[in-house]
């Protein structure tokens, strides 16, 4: 994979690691007790999906993903001078709402494993999946709301927003696999949809519930856009290029959905034979009968076409660029320096990780 910033020193990296693990730790009581009030099978099926049982319904240990959000919610609360645990309803929040888009992204795109294990609807079927997104959307707002405050009506206000442009992005998504051609420009903009929007709230739910203004808000809004950016940016490199066995998706992910990502755009863009031979093959592939059958080799084809073209480093460029612009909002605002130092930290970690 193309460099990318440097990655850290060791004790930027246990930093970060601990970091996530206090998200994760402060979340999950709350996000399980959550869970617990889902009508059944709804509560097993999201505790399958949490990892935290396997489909025969025993307990597990399963990868539960990176809590990148819950860590920033966390941290955005310590801003204001708020104890973390301030931040603990905001990243509980968003982190439904996050697993909400991924179960039903998963039967959307046809995806059948999400972190090394199978998706909630090849296990429970189509059904459930639906059913258990939409309940976790409902927690998500419920969590919030029942606080009974100002700043948690402040809070809700943001979250619904950003579903909202999550929504948007996954439609825009899904369009973009039919057509010949995306810009560049209409991937970036449905990809800060996506993944941007909901990364910004993240970002500052815990501060809006700590008692922040509005300015304050915006701006821990802005970095957490561009880290979304940022980490879409790395996540288009590993959906082609990433090593199975770290992400727990298939070879050539994304060029087996025919997704558009910034990889395929930014190499269509480019002149010379392998943009041309790229736009060819891609073409033909959206009208062939057979493309579920195509050979590891032909995918191998087409991700030699895209970096050729020059697709991957320009991607792994991009990705620089947004996480700069997001270390640099930080600047606008006063804050512990402790906090920032943390919120660098895990800016460094997206876009330097593996899965």
């Amino acid at each position: 994979m193309p460099t990318v910033p440097p990655a850290p020193k060791v004790a930027d990296a246990v930093e970060v690691t601990a970091l996530l693990e206090r998200g994760r730790t402060l979340a999950t009581p709350v996000l399980r007790a959550a869970i617990a009030r889902l009508a059944a099978p709804m509560d097993t099926v999201s505790a399958y999906h949490f990892g935290w049982i396997d489909a025969q319904g025993r307990p597990a240990a399963g990868d539960g993903g990176k809590a990148v959000r819950p860590a920033l919610a966390v941290l955005s609360a310590e801003v204001t001078g708020a104890a973390p645990e301030v931040g603990i309803p905001g990243a509980v929040a968003v982190e439904l709402v996050h697993n909400f888009s991924l179960l039903h992204d998963d039967l959307m795109d046809g995806d059948e494993q999400r972190r090394h294990r199978d998706t909630v609807w090849k296990v429970h079927g189509p059904a459930q999946a639906i059913l258990v997104g939409d309940a976790l959307f409902a927690l998500a707002n419920e969590i919030l709301l029942e606080l009974g405050t100002v700043e948690a009506g402040r809070a809700t206000r943001r979250l619904t927003t950003a579903t909202r442009a999550l929504i948007d992005g996954q439609a825009q998504d899904i369009s973009y696999e039919h057509r010949d051609r995306v810009s560049v420009e209409e991937c970036l903009e449905m990809e800060g949809n996506k993944t941007g929007a909901l990364l910004a709230c993240a970002s500052s739910i815990g501060a809006v519930l700590g008692g922040a203004d509005a300015r304050t808000a915006d701006t821990l809004e802005k970095y957490g856009y561009h880290l979304g950016l940022a980490f879409q940016a790395v996540d288009d490199l590993l959906g082609i290029w990433g090593d199975p066995e770290a992400t727990g998706k298939q070879t050539w992910s994304d060029l087996r959905q025919r997704k558009k990502s910034l990889p395929v755009v930014a190499a269509l863009a480019a002149s010379g034979p392998a943009a041309e031979r790229l736009g060819e093959l891609l073409a033909a592939d959206a009208k062939s009968s057979d493309f579920e059958n195509f050979s590891e080799e032909e995918f191998a084809a087409r991700a030699a076409l895209i970096e050729q073209a020059g697709g991957r480093e320009w991607t792994a460029e991009e990705a620089r660029r947004q996480h700069t612009i997001a270390v640099d909002a930080l600047s606008a605002i006063d804050m512990p320096d402790r906090v920032r130092a943390q919120f660098t930290a895990l800016a460094d970690f997206v876009v330097v990780r593996k899965r």
